[in-house]
């Protein structure tokens, strides 16, 4: 109907080998925006101010975010007033060229290269976030990628994100950097960041203990991490990327300011789009942020995390 089933080539091309279509993946999201969007849109409905608040609304509660979609409806209301988008086709096209010009200042991928020694990545993210994994998924892909990668296993506070770090490292070949629970964080990523330099590896991917945003001292603790690896590498780390749950909505805006303000965020990672009926929360960060979004996770084999792409976000989304 709306002419959004055709896909670019070089999107298809990007996407990891045995990859789930993103439509597919994006199957909840679309079906609460995009099958209401389309309904919104039937033949024969006149564009008029009734259905712009309709969809002003729609945009609302799918947690695009309130600058973000008032923005978007002025635009529309413009144009509908000029006489330019007199037909349902016409304003799902400009709607969904208005969403992608949303989100492409912000499309910026993860580049490992930027660094003279070890490329030092810092995950930082609360609890449940899906950090741990996103960590075993990031160096899978680096590794296909053919960079050498080193894992340092900063969550001393659980033993059970050790473990699980560990068992990423024997299942994709990768070496981890260990102590025992309740070791000082600073001190595995300080021997991580060592190792890595010792053995010519290429990106050293650090995991940290996940906390909430507003525990001010467990936020101090971050901060340690990132002046201790700094001692041996100034420049370190290249990348603070932060994990946020993609069902968390609005709430993720707030984890995002907090631990931007603490550690510096350089990009973020939403994890868990596959499993909201939303999807909206990427046009606020987006927004409201303006920090790259380097991935997106849309399930649980390596092949989801995405790099993140507007146009294909979008169309499988509408």
């Amino acid at each position: 109907m709306f002419g959004f089933g055709k896909k670019d080539k070089t999107q298809e091309a990007s996407a990891p080998a045995g990859a789930t279509p993103l439509e597919k993946q994006l199957e909840r999201p679309r079906a609460g925006f995009g099958k209401r969007l389309r309904q919104m849109f039937s033949f024969g409905r006149k564009i008029d101010d009734e259905l712009l608040e309709e969809l002003e609304t729609l945009l609302l509660t799918a947690d695009v975010g309130a600058e973000t979609t008032t923005a978007i409806i002025d635009d529309l209301t413009g144009r509908v007033k000029r006489k330019e988008l007199d037909d349902s086709e016409r304003l799902m096209a400009a709607l969904r060229e208005l969403l992608i010009q949303r989100l492409t200042p912000v499309a910026k991928p993860l580049d490992p290269t930027a660094a003279d020694g070890p490329f030092v990545v810092m995950v930082v993210g609360v609890n449940g976030a899906g950090k741990t994994t996103t960590i075993g998924k990031l160096a899978q892909r680096l590794g296909s990628d053919g960079k050498s990668v080193l894992l340092a296993a900063g969550d001393t506070f659980r033993a059970a994100a050790v473990e699980q770090l560990k068992t990423w490292g024997e299942r994709i070949g990768v070496p981890v950097i260990a102590q025992d629970t309740g070791s000082d964080s600073a001190s595995v990523c300080f021997d991580g960041l060592q190792a890595a330099g010792a053995r010519g590896v290429d990106v050293m991917i650090a995991d940290t203990a996940g906390r909430l945003h507003t525990q001010s001292n467990l936020m101090e603790e971050l901060k340690k991490i990132k002046r201790v690896m700094g001692k041996l590498d100034p420049s370190a780390p290249h990348e603070v990327l932060l994990v946020l749950d993609g069902t968390a909505g609005q709430n993720a805006l707030n984890q995002a300011a907090d631990f931007g303000e603490a550690v510096g965020v350089t990009g973020l990672v939403v994890t868990k789009l596959d499993g909201t009926a939303k999807g909206g929360m990427v046009f606020a960060l987006a927004q409201k942020l303006g920090v790259p979004i380097r991935f997106i996770g849309v399930g649980e084999r390596a092949a989801d995390l995405r790099v993140f792409e507007p146009e294909a976000f979008v169309d499988a989304l509408l």
